[in-house]
């Protein structure tokens, strides 16, 4: 069984047990989430889409919070003598799926 949720802009394809790194949240760890933005459902059978998921619940567990590794943007202008480095690290929440709830 697996379920497709929305957060943060970004979609993510999630089944019971996975660890997925989103957006942050600014949540403790050991908090639940509740995802009510579900887009489908397949329980094995057949898909769910559309208003077979309207009441659909995805639940998880907070582990941590964190920063990724920072990403690097170098940008060179040839014979100009203009360069541009900037870096970039993301913040996110790492959560467990524990429920998907149809």
């Amino acid at each position: 069984m697996y379920a497709i949720i929305k957060t943060g802009g970004k979609q993510y394809k999630v089944s019971q047990g996975d660890i997925l790194n989103i957006d942050k949240l600014s949540l403790e760890p050991k908090e639940t989430v509740k995802f009510t933005d579900v887009i489908a459902i397949n329980d094995g059978a057949a898909l769910k889409v559309g208003a077979d998921v309207a009441n659909s619940i995805v639940t998880a567990e907070v582990i941590v919070e964190g920063r990724d590794k920072k990403v690097i943007s170098f940008k060179k202008r040839r014979r100009k003598d203009s360069k541009l480095k900037r870096g970039f690290r993301r913040s996110f929440t790492q959560v467990r799926i524990t429920n998907i709830a149809a």
